[in-house]
């Protein structure tokens, strides 16, 4: 499944519908078999330009971003987001040439990049160095700490 971020800008005075607009989107996704992996919430934003809606012009909005892993036919699916009173605008963008999961593994070049990882013992016995390197350093001030 593709990795998608939606990006969801709601009018600034809504609160309490906030968190059920992104519930709501989280249980249609879920219900199609896709998985939330992150939300994050800018918080109140000054937009560039007033959008215009049925109650007023808007020229703060709220700004949530939600990744997730859905089906390609997402896009569609979201078309329900146009209706919603709460919304001033939505954004469904498509990460592009990343794997995640099983993709990643059914590449042949797997086998390659577990290959560059070290296999040898992390505690080899000839790293360790136990005070000898004491008479690196001349403790005594008046030499300016040379050797």
């Amino acid at each position: 499944m593709p990795l998608y971020d939606c990006m969801l800008l709601l009018k600034p005075h809504v609160k309490e519908g906030l968190m059920d607009l992104v519930s709501r989107v989280g249980r249609h996704v879920y219900s199609r078999n896709g998985v939330l992996t992150e939300i994050k919430s800018f918080g109140t934003i000054q937009l560039g330009y007033g959008i215009k809606k049925l109650s007023g012009r808007y020229y703060q909005g709220q700004l949530m971003q939600m990744t997730m892993m859905a089906t390609p036919n997402i896009n569609k699916e979201l078309q329900y987001l146009n209706k919603e009173d709460r919304l001033l605008r939505w954004l469904l963008v498509k990460h592009r040439d990343t794997k995640y999961g099983l993709e990643f593994l059914n590449e042949d070049d797997w086998e390659l990049e577990l290959s560059k990882l070290p296999r040898g013992n992390i505690y080899d016995d000839e790293d360790i160095d136990e005070d000898e390197d004491e008479d690196e350093y001349d403790e005594n001030p008046e030499n300016g700490g040379e050797h």
